[in-house]
């Protein structure tokens, strides 16, 4: 198998980069970092690339809202090499602020006359969160979620309560298959933000391109979960599969 190479994008704020890029490696990708700025002046690089990844961070310290400012740069330089990559057979992931850009870039769900039908936006608690939730894949034909039926990750943000115009927006995403994870413990909702249906994590309807509020690329070793050392077996790093489906699809 040829090693999928993947792209992290950084802009300033972004603090995930490294990690992602890990996390990739070892379920075999080949990684290249490039700055917003690179990719912004050579659009045609996104062409060398299988996966290209939106990590985690404040970018641009969340001025105006959360992921606006690269989702702006995004649909002014990139946009239409990026809508391309479903067609192309190449994939496409947003983690916590990079699903905020995958959201207000229109690469999930497109605009109309009165703008985003969805976007996501402050916690219900009005405070940043940090804590470990428990999820369940939803009924889409999300690539990053093959084979995994529950998860448990970290969440880290303040903007992450998925809102919609109105419930027809919502019943449309549920139709589509799109509405891809949702928080869940034990049968019961877990939501930590207030997001309208507990919904972590949307795909768009190819299931190939993929965002979640979670941070997977922090759980990859067990020794990252909190219970680690009360468990009678070390936890599995559920975060792991993640990146080696994403992989794994182009085998």
């Amino acid at each position: 198998m040829v090693q999928p190479r993947v792209l992290v994008l950084r802009s300033p704020g972004t603090n995930c980069d490294a990690e992602t890029a890990y996390a990739f490696e070892m379920a075999g990708g080949l990684t290249t970092a490039l700055h917003i700025n690179q990719l912004r002046d050579e659009p045609q690089r996104l062409d060398e690339f299988q996966i290209v990844v939106f990590p985690g961070g404040f970018s641009y310290g969340d001025d105006l809202s959360a992921g606006q400012i690269l989702a702006q740069q995004v649909r002014n330089r990139l946009f239409e090499r990026l809508a391309r990559f479903p067609e192309q057979g190449k994939l496409i992931l947003g983690i916590c602020n990079g699903f905020q850009v995958l959201v207000k870039t229109g690469l999930l769900f497109e605009e109309d006359e009165q703008g985003f039908p969805a976007s996501l936006t402050w916690n219900t608690s009005g405070r940043y969160l940090d804590r470990w939730v428990g999820l369940v894949p939803g009924d889409s034909r999300c690539v990053f979620l093959w084979g995994i039926d529950k998860l448990e990750l970290p969440i880290a943000h303040g903007e992450g309560r998925f809102v919609v115009r109105d419930e027809k927006v919502l019943q449309q995403l549920r139709l589509r298959g799109q509405v891809a994870l949702r928080y869940r413990s034990h049968g019961a909702s877990d939501n930590p933000n207030g997001s309208y249906d507990d919904i972590a994590g949307l795909c768009d309807p190819t299931g190939r391109i993929f965002g979640l509020m979670p941070h997977p690329e922090r759980f990859i070793f067990p020794t990252q979960h909190p219970s680690w050392t009360r468990q009678r077996h070390e936890p599995a790093p559920q975060g792991r599969q993640l990146f080696a489906n994403a992989i794994a699809f182009f085998s």
